[in-house]
């Protein structure tokens, strides 16, 4: 397999004949075998093993090292701990492990050796034994793989090209070959196709599923339709959609030519205050409209109102597709830095590097977007329709971050399921361009709904209590988006999912009903494997994994009895009375305006017929500053008030009251367990250090905390003279105004002699580099000691290391007092 001189090696294509030999294993059961240890999935291929391995645990693992034996299959990298419970052949499989990886999320692949690292393709050859692996993961993850000393070379380097030759960055045909070898054996073929679904969430395939949702919301006013059953009137939009009662199926096909891609405004969501969120895409403008279609035009974009609708539009203030992947690319580059130049950015320019992203900026902008229609849909009364040019990026954020807010239904796991489901996966957002598992066509590559998990998490981290679904449902939401393996991710819309799987329709007559029928169009390759959606969490995690998914919450309380559309208790006082029947309204950029041209039917010369045109050449100074009156009023006085408590004077607080976010700069958060689980061992393999040595940080913090345990054993063994007892407060103000930053002090009571604490700091550090991190910062006017001191006390608390004070509440502390004087010194303090 391995030819070449000792030093240089280069792989060459493994022969068939030792694929079987290393797969003739016996104890083969239908649905998974044990091999040395491995529980692989039926099909599966071991390619190469080694042993004696060590995996660098991450924060979230625990931390430290875990030893065990690695394997490399056509599938994934897999990791099998010393003391892993034997698996169980009768259990269902599972694709993934804990501690696995698939090929297909491996971007890259690394090698640190004693003195340099070396990114490894297929066609590299190495000069040296690689003493650490490190697999780039496109999930952001850095995985980090230590060889032992006793591992044989050979194993080593196998294992390093097995790897590198496999994973290989995904293309056309790379794609269906990864799922077949995942999904494509019998067995598993089988497995799969005796699966059922969740019948706890709405999966939106069916005209009952809309029907319940309506009912859920109390959408009386609306009916689903099937006039899209072929999708002939829009490739894009669902099978079925919901839309007013009073507009029948032959007047609604005249509508889907005025608008891009035949996207009518079609139902999203009914706040209980009566108010409909809609989409819909933009207009068509050079279609003549005759007096019919006007009137049904302006039936499906009023809804069940017919007073008012407000027009949001998105273009202007959301970035494009091409700016979020500009921007996750940053985002990406800062985390995970460039191993391969060792390029990595100062920690005093981090996050100004971090905010020049825009990555933070964007999700802010959608957010406040979605509040501002949370605020108009409370209102009441009134249709609020999102437009965007295709209606599939931009307009799933915005209507499923509403929804997030405002139903505590959403918020839970299973409602959280259904609403992507119904906004992005039936709504027609383009995961397989903007995912782009094949890198064909970066052009269309952007990561919008990993943008729309960022904003979900925002919103769980400042209201953890009113979610039921935690972040680790939303990082394995994350990480999933990676794995080709999922039917909810590869393809564009339900058409192209109908092409692809034999799915039913249904077809209504008057004898008997709804009835399924099968699609003579649908084309099923018996050889293509069955791909699973990605809400079957038990392929991809055990159950203790997905125990996390979910915390307990206060159940929402049903919805009260509705008068008229409207909730009956608790009205809204701002009403809007003078506003005309039939009035259009567009909110841009926070502020709402009457432009001629918003409806193109209506900028015409010739009256419509039907309705009054609302429109005038000055805005109006009436009806605009009503609205925002409407929205300013409520969102700046009467939400904020009630959030301070959970039972207001008034009651308990509503439950269906929008969870508007806190957008200022300090609020907004980088999401940690996401994006920075992996910086620790980017910046640790980007620099040429042996893997035998600790990483700077570590080593400092190691110093660090042997610091502190010398100085509080001094100060405990050890009681100061009542005559010296003066001059120690001294000392000890004037290490106070050099470490006045740190907030931290130290006791009073030490050992005689200033150079106690310098000589323990050198004899702790001996044998070990010396780094600039590791130096005193400077020489005060206390001593040698208190400025080492003061370096080690400010480290301790960046390292989050429980201080003395914490740890010895009895001792006794002496802190300065304001009017103290300090001692003249030639040093400049930390104070000036």
């Amino acid at each position: 397999m391995l030819t070449g001189s000792k030093t240089t090696f280069k792989v060459r294509q493994m022969l068939p004949d030792i694929k079987e030999r290393m797969l003739s294993q016996t104890g083969v059961n239908a649905r998974s075998r044990d091999v040395f240890g491995l529980r692989c999935l039926p099909g599966e291929c071991v390619l190469q093993r080694a042993v004696m391995v060590r995996k660098k645990l991450t924060a979230r693992e625990g931390r430290g090292w875990l030893s065990g034996t690695l394997f490399c299959t056509h599938f994934r990298v897999a990791f099998v701990p010393q003391d892993n419970p034997k698996p169980d052949d009768n259990a269902d499989p599972v694709l993934l492990g804990d501690h696995d990886v698939a090929l297909a999320s491996i971007e890259k692949v690394v090698v640190v050796g004693p003195s340099r690292t070396k990114l490894v393709s297929p066609n590299s050859s190495l000069k040296f034994t690689p003493e650490e692996l490190v697999l780039y993961c496109r999930d952001m993850r850095v995985i980090c793989f230590l060889f032992d000393r006793l591992t044989p070379d050979t194993q080593v380097l196998e294992m390093t090209y097995t790897i590198a030759k496999t994973y290989q960055p995904p293309k056309p045909g790379s794609v269906l070959s990864f799922q077949n070898a995942a999904l494509g054996s019998v067995e598993m073929k089988q497995f799969l196709s005796n699966r059922r679904k969740d019948a706890h969430m709405n999966w939106f395939e069916s005209a009952a599923d809309w029907e319940q949702e309506l009912e859920r919301c109390g959408a009386a006013g609306w009916r689903v339709s099937s006039v899209n059953d072929r999708f002939e009137m829009s490739t894009s939009l669902p099978r079925f959609i919901a839309v007013p009662q009073k507009v029948f199926d032959t007047e609604l096909k005249k509508s889907f030519a005025h608008f891009n891609e035949g996207r009518i405004p079609h139902w999203c969501w009914r706040h209980p205050r009566g108010s409909d969120l809609l989409r819909m895409a933009s207009f068509q403008n050079n279609i003549y409209h005759e007096k019919d279609d006007i009137r049904n035009l302006e039936m499906v974009l009023f809804g069940c109102q017919s007073s008012l609708c407000v027009v949001v539009e998105l273009g202007e203030e959301l970035p494009s597709p091409a700016d979020i992947q500009l921007a996750h690319g940053r985002l990406r580059a800062l985390c995970l830095g460039d191993i391969s130049t060792s390029v990595s950015v100062p920690d005093d320019k981090w996050l100004s590097t971090l905010e020049s992203t825009h990555w933070l900026e964007y999700t802010r902008s959608c957010l406040r977007k979605a509040s501002e229609v949370a605020c108009l849909l409370r209102g009441g009364h009134l249709t609020v329709a999102l437009q965007e040019a295709e209606d599939r990026d931009m307009s799933c954020v915005v209507s499923s971050l509403v929804q997030v807010m405002c139903d505590p239904h959403c918020r839970t796991q299973h409602g959280f399921q259904g609403l992507v489901q119904k906004e992005w996966v039936m709504g027609g957002h383009r995961f397989y361009s903007r995912i782009n598992y094949h890198r064909d066509n970066d052009k269309e590559e952007a990561p919008v709904f990993l943008l729309f998990l960022d904003c979900v998490w925002q919103l769980w981290s400042q209201y953890p209590s009113r979610f039921q679904l935690t972040d680790d449902f939303l990082l394995a939401l994350h990480d999933s988006v990676h794995l080709p393996l999922f039917s909810t991710f590869l393809a564009n819309c339900q058409r192209e999912r109908c092409k692809r799987s034999q799915n039913l329709g249904q077809l209504y007559t008057p004898v008997n009903g709804w009835r399924d029928m099968l699609h003579p169009d649908s084309s099923l390759d018996p050889s293509d494997p069955p791909l699973p959606p990605v809400w079957d969490w038990s392929l991809q995690y055990s159950r203790q994994r997905q125990e996390r998914f979910t915390q307990p919450v206060t159940p929402t309380p049903p919805l009260q009895p509705l008068l008229n559309g409207n909730l009956n208790t608790n009205p809204d006082s701002h009403r809007l009375a003078d506003t005309i029947p039939g009035s259009v309204f567009l909110l841009s950029r926070g502020s709402f305006s009457c432009p001629a041209n918003l409806l193109p039917w209506r900028s015409g010369t010739g009256s419509s017929g039907v309705y009054r045109k609302s429109h005038r050449r000055v805005l109006s100074s009436e009806n605009v500053p009503g609205l925002e009156r409407l929205l300013k009023a409520w969102a700046l006085a009467e939400y904020p008030q009630a959030l301070t408590s959970v039972s207001g004077p008034q009651g308990p607080l509503d439950p269906y009251e929008p969870l508007l976010p806190l957008l200022m700069g300090p609020c907004m958060g980088l999401w940690r367990e996401c994006y920075l689980r992996g910086a620790l061992h980017a910046q640790a393999f980007s620099h040429p250090i042996s893997a035998n040595h600790l990483h700077p940080v570590e080593r400092l913090a190691r110093e660090v905390q042997q610091l502190q345990d010398k100085l509080a054993q001094a100060s405990t063994d050890s009681t100061p003279p009542a005559t010296v007892k003066p001059e120690r407060r001294r000392a000890d103000t004037n290490l106070n105004q050099n470490t006045n930053n740190g907030t931290f002090l130290f006791p009073a009571s030490r050992p005689q002699g200033t150079g106690g604490p310098t000589s323990t700091n050198h004899h702790t550090s001996r044998g070990l580099p010396q780094t600039p991190a590791s130096r005193p910062v400077r020489k005060d006017s206390g001593g040698g000691g208190g400025g080492s001191s003061g370096a080690s006390n400010k480290h301790t608390f960046l390292f989050g290391h429980s201080t003395v004070t914490e740890a010895r509440p009895e001792q006794h502390y002496y802190s300065a007092s304001n009017n103290a004087k300090l001692p003249k010194s030639n040093s400049p303090s930390l104070a000036s």
